[in-house]
């Protein structure tokens, strides 16, 4: 693809709010503002699937790019390692963590055969504690780390807490993106 028309058609589609830019530290009202989001997450998932059908929910949000369907339950794929990811954090030192082959979970058969309403109240659950937990945390808490293999790098829980702040908006807007595109 090296049409630079095509290339940022693609961009603003997969990343309707832009890619993940990390912060390079942290406040605590910032911490506020990334756990205020992360709460969101699921009111924010509801109003996104409001209302459509079964047609439109296996529409992709983008050509080549996942349905909502496929979108939700990813959502609930990945904020289970983060909570996971965290718990781990928090009771080892510095512990490796499993990466995933998201591509790959979105194509298994618990996508396409278990109703999307499913990922939704996992959703709506795992954030509740996935909330409390991180109301709890300390300053120090906040700084211990887990290994990211894929990147090599180690990641402080504060630094988690602001990719998934992230995450949950830009997967909700590549949904309203196409619901507006498509007049929904």
């Amino acid at each position: 693809m090296n049409n630079p028309q095509e290339q940022n058609h693609l961009e603003v589609h997969s990343f309707p709010i832009g890619r993940f830019v990390p912060a390079e530290n942290y406040t605590e009202k910032l911490l506020e503002r990334w756990i205020g989001s992360i709460r969101s997450v699921p009111l924010l998932f509801d109003y996104c699937i409001e209302n459509l059908d079964e047609a439109q929910l296996n529409t992709p949000y983008r050509e080549g790019g996942w349905t909502i369907i496929q979108v939700v339950h990813h959502v609930a794929d990945s904020h289970m390692n983060a909570y996971i990811r965290m718990k781990l954090a928090l009771t080892e030192e510095r512990p490796v963590i499993k990466p995933y082959e998201e591509k790959l979970w979105a194509e298994l058969p618990d996508v396409t055969d278990v109703p999307l309403n499913v990922s939704v109240t996992l959703i709506h659950s795992l954030h509740r504690r996935w909330v409390s937990l991180m109301m709890q945390l300390t300053d120090e808490d906040w700084k211990r780390e887990y290994f990211h293999p894929g990147d090599q790098s180690y990641i402080p829980l504060w630094q988690m807490a602001n990719n998934y702040n992230w995450h949950g908006k830009h997967h909700a807007e590549q949904i309203l993106s196409l619901r507006s595109r498509m007049g929904w």
